[in-house]
């Protein structure tokens, strides 16, 4: 795991059953049961936004706020870079085998990324990728 102070970093989130949420201005749609892979960049303080998507009370300010209130993150991994190598990782975690982009401009309203939020079926093999 790397631990700078600023990277890239990339979370899997179990949502145990499908709920329906409104994600901020993007609007309402249905999230099923399965797993999310969620890209991030921290370009200040990786480890504090790291552990504020950990806790559990929090105020909605991201689009991943939005489903960790109904999911939990089993797995964290962080890469050292800045932040254009976030759209990176997002690219190759959508080649991925069964990826599919539940909601398009989910955590990617400021790149020309369909999407920072992944759908999987079965845990998707985040530690395999490198950028």
């Amino acid at each position: 795991m790397h631990t700078s102070n600023k990277g890239i970093y990339g979370l899997v989130v179990q949502v145990l059953q499908r709920h329906s949420l409104q994600i901020g201005r993007l609007g309402k749609f249905d999230f099923p049961a399965g797993f999310y892979a969620y890209v991030g960049s921290a370009q200040n303080n990786l480890q504090h936004r790291i552990k504020r998507h950990l806790q559990q009370e929090k105020k909605v300010r991201w689009h991943i706020d939005y489903l960790l209130q109904y999911g939990r993150v089993i797995s964290v991994h962080t890469y050292a870079g800045e932040k254009k190598k976030e759209c990176i990782l997002s690219h190759k975690i959508e080649r991925m085998k069964e990826a599919s982009v539940p909601v398009k401009g989910f955590g990617s309203s400021d790149c020309s990324c369909n999407a920072h939020l992944y759908y999987f079926q079965h845990m998707p093999a985040m530690s395999r990728l490198k950028i």
